[in-house]
Protein backbone atom coordinates (compact mmCIF):
# COMPACT_ATOMS: atom_id res chain seq x y z
CA UNK A 1 0.00 0.00 0.00
CA UNK A 2 1.41 3.41 -0.69
CA UNK A 3 0.63 6.14 1.64
CA UNK A 4 1.56 9.63 -0.05
CA UNK A 5 4.09 11.91 1.97
CA UNK A 6 4.64 10.05 4.42
CA UNK A 7 8.92 9.30 5.98
CA UNK A 8 9.41 5.54 5.02
CA UNK A 9 12.28 5.69 6.95
CA UNK A 10 14.56 8.60 8.25
CA UNK A 11 18.04 8.78 9.19
CA UNK A 12 19.97 12.21 10.71
CA UNK A 13 23.61 12.25 9.58
CA UNK A 14 26.15 15.70 10.78
CA UNK A 15 28.13 16.77 8.24
CA UNK A 16 31.88 16.09 8.37
CA UNK A 17 34.17 19.06 7.63
CA UNK A 18 36.08 16.70 5.29
CA UNK A 19 33.07 16.25 3.52
CA UNK A 20 33.28 20.46 2.34
CA UNK A 21 34.30 21.60 -0.77
CA UNK A 22 36.56 25.07 -1.42
CA UNK A 23 33.05 27.10 -0.92
CA UNK A 24 32.26 25.43 2.30
CA UNK A 25 29.82 23.44 0.76
CA UNK A 26 29.85 19.95 0.99
CA UNK A 27 30.84 18.51 -2.10
CA UNK A 28 28.42 16.98 -4.36
CA UNK A 29 29.95 13.56 -4.36
CA UNK A 30 29.37 12.78 -0.46
CA UNK A 31 25.31 13.58 -1.09
CA UNK A 32 25.42 9.98 -2.89
CA UNK A 33 26.97 8.38 -0.88
CA UNK A 34 24.70 9.60 2.60
CA UNK A 35 22.13 8.06 0.13
CA UNK A 36 23.58 4.69 -0.27
CA UNK A 37 24.12 4.06 3.42
CA UNK A 38 20.29 5.40 4.03
CA UNK A 39 19.23 2.51 1.77
CA UNK A 40 20.67 -0.06 4.22
CA UNK A 41 17.29 -1.15 5.77
CA UNK A 42 16.46 -1.90 1.53
CA UNK A 43 19.83 -3.91 1.57
CA UNK A 44 19.19 -5.44 5.02
CA UNK A 45 15.23 -7.05 3.11
CA UNK A 46 17.42 -8.77 0.46
CA UNK A 47 20.79 -9.70 2.01
CA UNK A 48 19.75 -9.56 6.35
CA UNK A 49 23.63 -9.85 7.46
CA UNK A 50 25.05 -7.51 4.96
CA UNK A 51 27.59 -10.06 4.27
CA UNK A 52 28.89 -8.62 0.60
CA UNK A 53 29.54 -12.47 0.04
CA UNK A 54 26.04 -13.19 -0.52
CA UNK A 55 25.04 -9.82 -2.26
CA UNK A 56 22.14 -10.46 -4.71
CA UNK A 57 21.43 -6.33 -5.74
CA UNK A 58 23.07 -4.15 -8.49
CA UNK A 59 22.60 -0.59 -8.88
CA UNK A 60 20.94 -0.34 -12.32
CA UNK A 61 19.89 3.70 -12.49
CA UNK A 62 20.47 6.89 -10.45
CA UNK A 63 19.31 10.40 -11.13
CA UNK A 64 20.50 12.99 -8.53
CA UNK A 65 18.80 16.81 -8.31
CA UNK A 66 20.42 18.96 -6.18
CA UNK A 67 18.30 21.98 -5.10
CA UNK A 68 20.46 23.95 -2.65
CA UNK A 69 24.06 23.86 -0.93
CA UNK A 70 24.25 21.67 2.23
CA UNK A 71 26.49 22.95 4.57
CA UNK A 72 28.66 21.87 7.53
CA UNK A 73 27.86 21.89 11.14
CA UNK A 74 23.88 21.61 10.51
CA UNK A 75 22.39 18.12 10.53
CA UNK A 76 20.83 16.62 7.27
CA UNK A 77 17.75 14.38 7.27
CA UNK A 78 17.68 11.87 4.58
CA UNK A 79 14.47 10.41 4.10
CA UNK A 80 13.76 7.26 1.86
CA UNK A 81 11.47 4.87 0.71
CA UNK A 82 10.19 2.09 -2.30
CA UNK A 83 7.71 3.55 -4.49
CA UNK A 84 7.93 0.60 -7.08
CA UNK A 85 8.63 -3.00 -7.03
CA UNK A 86 8.84 -4.65 -10.51
CA UNK A 87 9.49 -8.40 -11.53
CA UNK A 88 13.59 -8.46 -10.43
CA UNK A 89 13.81 -4.71 -9.85
CA UNK A 90 12.98 -2.20 -7.99
CA UNK A 91 12.71 1.84 -7.40
CA UNK A 92 13.66 4.04 -4.35
CA UNK A 93 13.29 7.56 -3.42
CA UNK A 94 15.70 9.87 -1.35
CA UNK A 95 15.25 13.37 -0.28
CA UNK A 96 17.77 15.21 1.86
CA UNK A 97 16.72 18.06 4.06
CA UNK A 98 18.98 20.66 6.39
CA UNK A 99 16.59 22.89 8.70
CA UNK A 100 13.16 23.04 6.87
CA UNK A 101 14.85 23.16 3.40
CA UNK A 102 15.04 19.85 0.93
CA UNK A 103 18.63 20.35 -0.76
CA UNK A 104 18.48 16.88 -2.37
CA UNK A 105 16.20 14.27 -4.17
CA UNK A 106 17.46 11.15 -5.63
CA UNK A 107 15.65 8.28 -7.70
CA UNK A 108 17.76 5.06 -7.50
CA UNK A 109 17.01 1.63 -9.21
CA UNK A 110 18.32 -1.55 -8.05
CA UNK A 111 17.74 -5.11 -9.38
CA UNK A 112 17.82 -8.35 -8.03
CA UNK A 113 20.47 -10.33 -9.35
CA UNK A 114 22.48 -13.96 -9.89
CA UNK A 115 26.14 -13.16 -10.02
CA UNK A 116 26.58 -16.48 -10.97
CA UNK A 117 23.89 -16.94 -13.79
CA UNK A 118 25.03 -13.32 -14.54
CA UNK A 119 20.76 -12.43 -14.94
CA UNK A 120 18.03 -10.32 -13.14
CA UNK A 121 16.11 -13.09 -11.06
CA UNK A 122 12.02 -12.57 -9.69
CA UNK A 123 12.17 -10.83 -5.67
CA UNK A 124 10.72 -13.19 -3.85
CA UNK A 125 7.60 -12.85 -1.99
CA UNK A 126 9.16 -12.89 1.74
CA UNK A 127 11.35 -9.86 0.35
CA UNK A 128 8.23 -8.30 -0.82
CA UNK A 129 7.28 -8.55 2.28
CA UNK A 130 10.04 -7.37 4.17
CA UNK A 131 10.00 -3.82 1.81
CA UNK A 132 6.42 -3.41 2.93
CA UNK A 133 6.92 -0.68 5.41
CA UNK A 134 9.38 1.05 3.11
CA UNK A 135 6.67 1.53 0.76
CA UNK A 136 5.73 5.04 -0.54
CA UNK A 137 5.27 7.45 -2.47
CA UNK A 138 8.01 10.16 -3.38
CA UNK A 139 7.01 13.28 -1.72
CA UNK A 140 7.44 15.90 -4.39
CA UNK A 141 4.89 13.83 -6.41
Amino acid sequence: MHRKGVAMHTITLSPRFSETDALGHINNTVVPVWFEEARTPIFRCFVPSLDHREWNLILAGFKIDYLLPTYYGQDVVITTGVNQIGNSSLKIWHQASQGDKVVARAEVAMVHYDYGEEKPVRIPDEIRQALSPLRGDRPWD
